[in-house]
């Protein structure tokens, strides 16, 4: 038997406005001539700066090293004397007070807030944590330190970090890995900086291989974004030249024509030692065999775990700083009961704890750092340690920021990381190797489109009339 139903609600023209008010984006052109332009900051520094200003929302995509802590306080500042309203700058954790570090030593007022409340028109620094507690329309602009981590957070997080920078005039994401492996997220920052929205993107752009699922469901339902996507026919170049007109990539200096003599890395020295089980047999098995798909990968992670730390404890037994990085709680709290003079930061822990332990490593009181990639590869500088190890996973992105906290420009002497892992996780490595030439490919393209031109400019005029509804 069918029934119907009334529903007593009558939409009216403020909420549709409201509802179209959340779903929008600030557009315009609000770049300006830099203001403040100091002599710290190095030549190829400078021009990207100046870049970034003059576009008013944009993305720097520089290698870790390179300074894009000093690059986005002074673009941060110039916005403060342009508009006479503060800037804020958010963070992972850990970083804030980094940032404050280098605010203090470059001469730049910039103060910390936990819960939103301040004072005065400055530069105001907090983490991704506590960007709730902060009103957006307080703010003239707004800095995404290590950008690559919003598409980490959990939706919701995502959604908070998305809407805040929606309608800002001035914003900037800093990030050396803007897209490490997947070309897809670099939808998560041009929606961020209201170029497109990824969907808007990813239709534009590439298609999907699955043509089971009706396209007029793929844009409401969330199985889209687990698609595996590849460039429609032709258009790889123009992506990448629309890339290239919001963003600026950077490796070295000599990418932006620039002198590479005070930018040369130290050696990296990478051991890889594949453990052998002190037991044979596992699950009816008389010898250890390559584990097949992510859920036999894990089974082998925790069937080895004791030999696994055993061999890193082994490892970081000497007078000098290390970092073990792992991946499993088990993992941690085991290698914090080997390794002598060491403490893990783990996410049971309070932010201030975690925030305590990193600065006891960075200022040389806490000799062994063990913690996850998740929680301390993003944005933390240790040029003082040239020993790490690490537990390897499928994620090219971990690896490659957790390496980069000690093997980055500043570092004097050569880095050793230990990879440790076992004979059933044979491959892995392989795959990492085959992500870093997915991610070499990006900057080699972004670099390119970089000096082919003028960037493609997007326009912002809408000609077309609309109708409004009739029920309103």
């Amino acid at each position: 038997m069918n029934q119907y139903y009334e529903y007593d609600f009558k939409p009216s023209i403020k909420d549709y406005k409201k509802f179209l008010i959340s779903k929008g984006q600030l557009i315009g052109k609000y770049g300006f001539k830099p203001i403040f332009m100091p002599d710290f900051l190095f030549d190829f520094q400078k021009s990207l700066v100046e870049w970034s200003i003059e576009k008013g929302k944009s993305a720097l995509f520089a290698d870790t090293g390179l300074g894009k802590t000093p690059m986005q306080l002074v673009w941060a500042q110039n916005v403060v004397q342009k508009t006479n309203k503060p800037v804020l700058i958010v963070t992972p954790l850990g970083v804030s007070a980094q940032t404050l570090r280098e605010a203090e030593k470059f001469g730049i007022e910039a103060i910390r807030s936990r819960d939103g409340t301040f004072k005065g028109n400055k530069i105001i620094v907090t983490n991704y944590e506590r960007l709730h507690y902060f009103d957006p329309e307080l703010f003239a602009g707004v800095v995404c330190d290590e950008s690559s981590a919003i598409k980490n957070l959990a939706g919701k997080r995502q959604k908070i970090v998305i809407d805040f920078m929606r309608t800002r005039q001035y914003r900037l994401l800093c990030t050396a890995t803007a897209a490490p492996n997947d070309y897809v997220e670099l939808g998560t920052s041009a929606e961020a900086l209201g170029e497109l929205g990824k969907m808007d993107m990813l239709s534009m752009f590439f298609k999907s291989d699955d043509n089971t699922m009706h396209p007029g469901t793929r844009r409401y339902n969330p199985i889209w974004l687990g698609l595996k996507w590849r460039f429609k026919a032709h258009s790889e170049d123009p992506f990448w030249k629309w890339v290239s007109s919001w963003a600026r990539a950077i490796r070295k200096p000599s990418d932006l024509g620039f002198d590479d003599t005070r930018f040369v890395l130290p050696k990296l020295i990478e051991h890889e030692y594949s453990i052998k089980s002190e037991t044979p047999i596992k699950n009816g098995q008389l010898f250890s065999m390559p584990a097949v798909g992510l859920k036999e990968q894990r089974d082998e992670r925790r069937f080895t775990i004791n030999e696994r730390c055993d061999k890193v404890a082994e490892l970081v037994n000497h007078k000098g700083l290390a970092v073990v990085w792992g991946h499993l709680n088990q993992e941690t709290d085991l290698l914090e009961t080997l390794i002598k003079d060491s403490k893990q930061v783990n996410g049971s822990m309070d932010d201030d704890e975690k925030e305590e332990t990193f600065l006891a490593f960075s200022t040389g009181q806490l000799r062994v750092l063990i913690t996850k990639p998740k929680i301390g590869a993003f944005g933390l500088n240790w040029q003082h340690c040239n020993h790490m190890t690490f537990f390897p996973s499928h994620s090219f992105e971990q690896y490659y920021q957790g390496v980069r906290r000690c093997w980055r420009y500043g570092q004097k002497k050569p880095v050793t990381v230990d990879i440790v892992t076992s004979e059933g996780e044979q491959g892995v490595m392989r795959n990492l190797q085959r992500k870093m030439v997915a991610a070499e490919k990006m900057f080699d393209n972004l670099i390119k489109n970089m000096h082919q031109g003028k960037d493609l400019e997007r326009s912002t005029i809408f000609s077309e009339k609309t109708e409004v509804p009739k029920w309103l």
